[in-house]
């Protein structure tokens, strides 16, 4: 669980829907980091407003970094799941080395600075799809230290070890040692 007391009367948090952003925002950077940054920046350009976004993918050592920046769409502009899945364990079939990892970064911009804040999990991709919870590529990851894949593991162990949780937590304390 994330503790984020005393935060909540600091910041004014709004939706893109909030500050009237409905289109989509271009991710077109080649890493993961550089991703965050242009979506915060769109915002804090576009509609003038603090913004923080961020932006996650897969990395599979063994296929050079693939599907990384693309996770997504690595199947096409569909940005379908299984898809997705499918192509990676096409891909990974003659594989030894299936080691992965999820990386995210959460990238703010302000007027005064702009920081990001990353977070890994890292884990093993499996052969075969298994589990029905999360999303992605959760069916066939699965953390170090684990035998059950992400779709598998209870919520509360997953959000507690995903590298979503990670970059989230160093974003927080970033944010409390503001006040």
């Amino acid at each position: 669980m994330l503790d984020v007391h005393g935060l909540e009367n600091l910041f004014l948090m709004q939706t893109l829907t909030d500050i009237g952003c409905t289109e989509e925002i271009p991710e077109t950077a080649d890493t993961i980091e550089g991703n965050a940054i242009m979506k915060a920046q769109y915002v804090f350009q576009k509609y003038g407003h603090a913004c923080f976004a961020e932006d996650t993918g897969l990395i599979v050592p063994a296929l050079d970094g693939e599907p990384g920046i693309y996770s997504a769409r690595y199947a096409g502009p569909q940005r379908d799941a299984n898809d997705n899945m499918d192509l990676l364990l096409k891909k990974l079939e003659n594989q030894i080395d299936r080691s992965a990892y999820f990386e995210t970064v959460i990238a703010i911009v302000t007027e005064e600075e702009n920081h990001c804040f990353s977070g890994t999990a890292p884990g093993k991709i499996i052969m075969k799809k298994r589990g029905a919870k999360g999303f992605g590529y959760d069916p066939i990851f699965v953390p170090e230290g684990y035998e059950q894949t992400f779709a598998e593991l209870k919520s509360e162990i997953k959000n507690n070890i995903s590298h979503r949780h990670h970059a989230m937590i160093r974003f927080i304390n970033y944010l409390k040692n503001l006040t």
